[in-house]
């Protein structure tokens, strides 16, 4: 890949054969897709059928939550949910920990199968769709999220199970899961302020909703348009990296963040509001909260960027994010007293 200098990405292929070796696949070159939290290969199975191969980001995710998702995943599965399936070990593992070595510290990589649709869309790229399809498109989206949630939640989860919470800690505590959003080394006096200001005003929203208020409930957590993949029939979710526990709202805000730009956002938001309540309830009141968490939502992206200062347009993107937050929190209107 062009943003990764060509030594560590021979270290790093190396790195993914060295995985490869626990499946009895190593006899191969495993192809870099994508290096964000995760090195993600495409490889052959020996059957030759294509498949995914990662190796996770050190320290992000543990084993257990690791084997969480996976369960997750599989549950999602048998539901009729179209999402990876794991593919386990030659000793029937579902993953496994690389020692440190080479420069890389210990991880945790592991394969799941590969889904033949195409990526929605690239984040900044306008999308090429007409009307009629772009309203099948976000209609089926909404749609299988609500059928994602209504699967998850006739779902028997063990009671190891371990996510990530995407709740007012993981969002505005001390230590959110994407970042310290508010004191950045990049930032400005001005914008710490303004930032500070926001989260307290937000957690104070946020504490206010009951525990039966909005939905609450095992959330994919990031179903932006490289994670949603579109067949002439159906819509396929990957990449459930950042699942964890939180309001079903946050799903949908994050689809329709990546979204406002596009001169017809109000088409999107309407084919993904109603697909979602052609399988699950979603009252007007609940959607009257929509502002909050995509304001919410903008705010992590600030955080994930901010930690990132090796991304080579940084800089840029933090601008870029920064906006969108000033601009969400105009258009949002706090309620001023818990309910």
């Amino acid at each position: 890949m062009g943003d990764i200098a060509e030594p560590y990405l021979e270290a790093l292929t190396r790195r993914a054969k060295s995985a490869l070796e626990h499946w009895d696949l190593a006899d191969q070159d495993p192809e870099l897709l994508k290096y964000r939290e995760n090195a993600v290969f495409k490889i052959r199975l020996n059957d030759g059928q294509p498949a995914v191969l990662r190796l996770h980001r050190p320290g992000y995710t543990s084993g257990a939550a690791l084997s969480s998702e996976l369960q997750w995943v599989k549950a999602l599965k048998r539901g009729g949910i179209e999402v990876p399936e794991p593919i386990p070990t030659s000793g029937g593992r579902e993953y496994v920990t690389i020692t440190a070595g080479e420069g890389f510290p210990e991880q945790n990589a592991d394969i799941v199968s590969w889904l033949a649709g195409r990526p929605l869309g690239v984040s900044g790229v306008p999308l090429d769709y007409g009307d009629e399809e772009l309203t099948r498109i976000f209609t089926l989206v909404g749609r299988t999220m609500a059928r994602l949630h209504n699967v998850t939640d006739g779902w028997n989860r063990a009671q190891t199970f371990e996510r990530p919470s995407w709740d007012v800690d993981g969002l505005l505590g001390e230590r959110p899961l994407w970042g310290r959003f508010w004191d950045l080394d990049p930032l400005s006096a001005d914008d710490r302020r303004k930032l500070e200001s926001l989260r307290q005003t937000l957690r104070a929203e946020l504490q206010c909703i009951g525990p039966h208020q909005l939905d609450f409930g095992l959330v994919h957590g990031d179903l932006v348009r490289e994670n949603i993949l579109v067949t002439p029939r159906s819509v396929q979710f990957i990449d459930f990296d950042d699942s964890g526990f939180g309001w079903r709202l946050f799903d949908i805000a994050t689809t329709l963040l990546r979204n406002r730009r596009e001169p017809r956002y109000p088409a999107i938001k309407n084919a993904l509001l109603t697909g979602y309540r052609q399988a699950r309830e979603l009252s007007d009141v609940s959607e009257s909260f929509l502002p909050l968490f995509l304001l919410l939502r903008s705010l992590t992206y600030v955080g994930w960027i901010g930690e990132r200062p090796e991304i080579s347009d940084s800089a840029e993107r933090l601008a870029r994010y920064l906006k969108d937050v000033y601009e969400l929190a105009d258009a949002f209107h706090s309620r001023g007293s818990c309910r």
